[in-house]
């Protein structure tokens, strides 16, 4: 389960790019209850989402030319210069380079050989996320790439991870746990290959809700669109797809009871 005692591979931020951070904070507040609080003027637009004083996600303008608005999965890693210069000897592009976030900690943004990007973190001062896995934090992040197989022997040679497959409808699915710990209890993602004719390679949070289908009206109602209408999935919960208004995908699970 995702938590917060984040270890080497752990997810433990996450941040989206938008071209309109004003509009983004007010739908996500509307979508989620989160309170947006600005970093400050030395932190060139960027901020946190807040569930009471508990950050539990971060906002920011986009950076790169020819971004498009998404959300970026962060790992934890003892050594984010060592881990790209493993990552870019094993295919991946480095777009960010390592760099100091003041004293928080030590950041690089990379696109990994199939093409999907995400985020190294060394933590300083910051650990990560204050909260995870109850209602409205992030619960789950999932990869979808053309090779399953190949995009996870390439996480592997940075953070050690395990995963274990299982058959779903139409797909082999594979459940991620990072390298320590007992293998379901350290889980925290999936991988799949990608399904979608057209869809791009790509890291998708899940965040956990009350009411998928209540969320979904929140989410249209807000401007957004549902990619994947709530369906419910066996002995996991009643999951949706769905992009912001501008074009961010995320993904939310209201989780299926735990047995006994």
């Amino acid at each position: 389960m995702l938590g917060t005692d984040f270890r080497t591979g752990s997810p433990s931020w996450i941040d989206l790019g938008s071209p309109d951070t004003d509009a983004a904070a007010a739908f996500y507040s509307a979508v989620f209850g989160w309170e947006y609080l600005s970093a400050g003027p030395e932190a060139g637009g960027y901020g946190f989402f807040r569930k009471g004083t508990e950050v539990v996600a971060a906002l920011g303008p986009l950076t790169e030319e020819g971004a498009n608005s998404a959300w970026t999965v962060y790992f934890t890693t003892p050594d984010a210069d060592g881990a790209a210069q493993t990552a870019e000897k094993a295919g991946a592009q480095v777009r960010v380079a390592p760099m100091d976030v003041m004293e928080a900690g030590r950041m690089a943004a990379l696109t990994d050989p199939a093409g999907a990007q995400f985020a190294l973190w060394q933590p300083g001062t910051t650990k990560g996320l204050d909260r995870t896995s109850e209602e409205n934090t992030l619960v789950w992040v999932e990869l979808h790439t053309p090779d399953p197989e190949a995009a996870l022997g390439f996480y592997q040679s940075l953070f050690g991870w395990r995963w274990a497959s299982m058959e779903a409808p139409g797909m082999t699915y594979r459940v991620i746990s990072t390298a320590e710990g007992d293998q379901e209890d350290a889980s925290f993602g999936g991988a799949a290959e990608i399904q979608s004719e057209g869809m791009a390679p790509s890291w998708i949070p899940y965040f956990d809700v009350a009411d998928a289908d209540r969320t979904a009206e929140l989410v249209q109602g807000r401007g957004g669109s549902v990619l994947m209408p709530p369906s419910d999935v066996p002995d996991v919960g009643r999951l949706a797809w769905f992009a912001d208004p501008y074009g961010a995908p995320f993904a939310v699970l209201k989780p299926a009871p735990m047995p006994g």
